[in-house]
């Protein structure tokens, strides 16, 4: 497949937003929210409040998302509501610089607007791309994006990471305010790496009805609601939605929850910002490489694979002892962690509709949000309840073997 101008700036907003995503989201929140934010604070209690702001934001995600898909094919308004949210994001990774030591709960409530505005950008990223591909190139382009997503996310940590660990050298004071930059920087990459997708991404050419904002709310929930009936006797794309929310669910929960995992089993935080690192490079490659293993076998063979590994990486973490291990685990999330993302994303844009993208991605995106719903929760209050960080992630066990079987039932979409 040739990638032009349309296609490459579609798949540099993975770049833009995944400086969030790492820096943020994975990497220095939580270990912030742990040790600065929540100071003095029980390290399982903190871990508990962690996952209840992911699952409080995941519920708002599933009650604003298909509405805000189905608005978006009615107006053809999908570029607007995504710089809207993506100002948003930003705003909100700005104000984090600016919360004081142990107000956990501020630092709760602005993560949860960022954690929001990142995932309703993504239904009107993710409903753009059957717009702009179809057939076996959509697994390329899905592919392409979560590349550069790693790659882009990955370059910005790096960057952050060696603020935090030589803050001197960059002109702070300690590693708090590095810390504290770095939140600001992710700011300024989100939108400066969004504008190419705004300036050379087409509008979706279908037919619009111009409509009030009542009355396109109106019919943007009959239009759910019938979509909704519709998939329920889709069986094919039903099925898939019930593994995917089971097994991403696991997914979303390795990466939010992972580091403040590492900081409950006391190992340091430069190892845990360093083995997120590498996996962000190693994530590069590997995505793209599940692009082209997808054209020769298929969609549904390696996400599978890739749940198997997730099954061996949960078993294995409840034997952790040392940071070593984390790197190693780590390093194996990182090779599939892409794979399995980009690979969903373009196992389901095969499934849907044409004309119906923003709905059905809608819900999908609700189910992806959904799916991290129980997982922090279950790790937060597992861990909570029995004091040991390890009975958390052994339910994520239960998630990814669900979600393999249920995957098992689901026909393969016949690719063009």
């Amino acid at each position: 497949m040739k990638i032009d101008k349309k296609i490459f700036s579609w798949a540099l907003y993975d770049w833009a937003n995944s400086a969030f995503a790492t820096t943020i989201m994975a990497g220095f929140f939580p270990i912030f929210f742990k040790d600065y934010w929540g100071a003095g604070t029980e390290s399982t209690l903190t871990t508990a409040r962690l996952g209840t702001i992911i699952s409080i934001s995941s519920i708002f995600m599933v009650v604003m998302s298909p509405l805000l898909g189905a608005m978006s094919d009615l107006k053809g308004t999908k570029k607007l509501f995504l710089s809207i949210f993506v100002l948003v994001g930003a705003f909100s990774c700005y104000s984090m610089s600016q919360i004081d030591k142990g107000d956990w709960f501020s630092a709760m409530f602005i993560y949860g607007a960022a954690l929001l505005a990142f995932e309703f950008s993504l239904v009107f990223y993710d409903s753009m791309l059957p717009t702009l591909v179809q057939g076996k190139n959509t697994s390329t382009a899905s592919s392409l994006g979560y590349s550069l997503g790693y790659l882009g996310g990955g370059i910005l940590f790096l960057i952050n990471v060696l603020m935090y660990l030589n803050p001197e050298s960059f002109g702070f004071v300690d590693g708090v305010a590095s810390i504290k930059a770095s939140f600001i920087t992710v700011a300024v990459w989100w939108v400066i790496f969004t504008i190419p997708l705004l300036y050379f991404v087409p509008e979706s050419k279908n037919n619009y009805q111009k409509t009030s904002l009542f009355e396109s709310v109106r019919l943007s929930v009959r239009s759910l609601i019938k979509t909704a009936k519709i998939i329920k006797h889709q069986k094919n794309i039903f099925l898939f939605l019930i593994a995917f929310w089971l097994y991403y669910d696991g997914v979303n929960t390795a990466i939010t929850m992972a580091v403040d995992f590492g900081r409950s089993l006391n190992f340091k935080t430069d190892d845990l910002i360093s083995a997120l690192l590498l996996t962000q490079f190693i994530g590069f490659p590997f995505a793209l490489l599940f692009g082209k293993i997808a054209g020769k076998f298929g969609l549904k063979i390696p996400i599978l694979f890739c749940i198997l590994i997730y099954i061996i990486m949960v078993i294995g973490a409840m034997f952790m002892s040392n940071s070593t291990h984390f790197f190693i685990l780590a390093s194996v999330i990182g090779m599939i962690q892409g794979g399995v993302q980009a690979l969903s994303r373009s196992f389901y844009s095969q499934m849907i509709p044409k004309g119906q993208e923003g709905e059905y991605f809608g819900f999908y995106n609700v189910i992806g949000k959904f799916a991290s719903v129980i997982g922090p929760l279950i790790v937060g209050f597992g861990a909570y309840i029995s004091g040991n960080p390890r009975i958390g992630i052994l339910g994520l066990l239960v998630l990814f073997v669900a979600g393999g079987i249920i995957l098992l039932k689901v026909k393969e979409p016949q690719i063009v």
